[in-house]
């Protein structure tokens, strides 16, 4: 088995077989050796291209995930010589550095639950109790930072088709959010609990956490990446930092780390498509366009500048009546004369930028109607008309608790 390799796709059939065993129940030490020898140069796409293909085979993510800690840990010292570095303002590096930070409040968290274990009473430790308020903050905050991978990153590394690594590590984000989330109810109900209950449960979600997280920007750093700014190309990059800064950062995401001495206000890439309509965020055609709007559950109507109604969508359960006949009319010729006041008020705070949305809810026919009007800017800020949206709101209003299931 010391004997070198040096075909790419002898290494990674062999590379497979170890992992295999693995999942099969192999002791992890007694193989340390043999992993180490053989692939002390595997490279971060060589391990996500194994387990794309061992996904493939019917091995279920889950299960590639599990093992991910254990054949890491038998990886880690040739990960750990490929150090890739990625200059300030790159995403990669806003989101090397927002993990730096991440895992400084996990560790920082993990002691004050050691201390406060020691602790006898909730007295004792106010003021440590008062910080982790603050800490939990920062959790809160750093939602953005997996959402920009999710939302951004993860969708790119699909288009090169890497597309098990980013499920992996979204199945990581959700435990994340699980941990993160008990974290927040248990300091929002700690004073209804006992002191020691209390202690040994924060001391539990802390060690969780920071295990966690400790080794998902390990498995991000390591692999997913050296693997991301292998596979995506240069221009590709502005895209995903324009995204980026659209989504926004965390709060404590360093702004040396985005600042960037090249320009990034490229348009992002629209493929051209015949016969679409092409958007800033894609391409829809005509008749997809108008199933659309029918399909939402609301009723829209847009005014041009010129108040003269163009458009109204016809939703299976329509609200108030509108028939063809009323395209071209002026809005104003659309009301009674009693409300043709409020209405010119309306259009003229939305045409002078006084007023950003204007809103009534309605008793009407056994339902409670929620009416609301916006302005229509294109980018430039120029005042292009009025959208009036009108929603039935009787069963929204009844809602209490929480549905996760369809």
């Amino acid at each position: 088995m010391s004997e070198p390799f040096g075909k790419k796709e002898d290494k990674k059939e062999l590379l497979k077989g170890l992992i295999k065993r693995l999942h099969k129940g192999a002791n992890p030490e007694e193989m340390k050796e043999e992993f180490k020898e053989v692939f002390k140069d595997v490279t971060p796409t060589e391990i996500a291209q194994m387990e794309e293909e061992l996904i493939k085979e019917g091995m279920p993510p889950e299960e590639i995930q599990r093992l991910c800690d254990v054949h890491l840990a038998l990886f880690k010292e040739s990960l750990e010589k490929e150090k890739t570095l990625a200059p300030p303002g790159h995403p990669i590096h806003i989101l090397m550095e927002e993990h730096k930070i991440i895992l400084k409040f996990a560790f920082e968290l993990k002691d004050i639950a050691k201390e406060i274990k020691k602790a006898k009473d909730f007295a004792s430790v106010s003021e440590k109790i008062k910080h982790l308020g603050h800490i939990a903050k920062h959790f809160k905050e750093s939602e953005s930072h997996y959402l920009r991978e999710e939302n951004v990153l993860f969708p790119y590394l699909e288009k090169h088709g890497i597309t098990q690594p980013p499920k992996m590590m979204w199945i990581e984000h959700d435990k994340i959010r699980e941990i993160k989330k008990n974290l927040y109810s248990l300091l929002d109900t700690h004073k209804s609990m006992g002191f020691q209950d209390f202690a040994d449960r924060l001391d539990q979600e802390a060690k969780s956490l920071a295990d966690m997280l400790s080794s998902h920007f390990y498995k991000e750093n390591n692999i997913l990446f050296p693997t991301s700014l292998k596979v995506i190309e240069g221009k590709e990059w502005k895209d995903v930092r324009r995204q980026f800064d659209e989504l926004g950062y965390c709060c404590f995401t360093p702004e040396p780390a985005r600042m960037t001495t090249e320009k990034t206000e490229m348009p992002l890439s629209k493929p051209e498509t015949e016969g679409m309509v092409t958007f800033e965020t894609g391409n829809l055609s005509n008749k997809e366009i108008e199933a659309i709007f029918n399909s939402l559950p609301i009723d829209i109507t847009f005014i041009d500048k010129d108040n003269t109604v163009r458009y109204f969508s016809q939703s299976k359960d329509r609200i108030f009546v509108r028939t063809k006949a009323i395209i071209g009319r002026t809005v104003q010729q659309c009301h009674p004369q009693k409300s043709l006041h409020l209405v010119n008020q309306i259009l003229e705070d939305f045409k002078s930028g006084r007023r950003d949305m204007a809103e009534f809810w309605i008793n009407f026919e056994g339902k409670l109607v929620h009416i609301r009007y916006f302005p229509v800017h294109n980018n430039k800020g120029e005042y292009l008309g009025c959208i009036e949206v009108t929603q039935d709101i009787t069963s929204i209003k009844k809602i209490e608790g929480e549905k996760r299931l369809l």
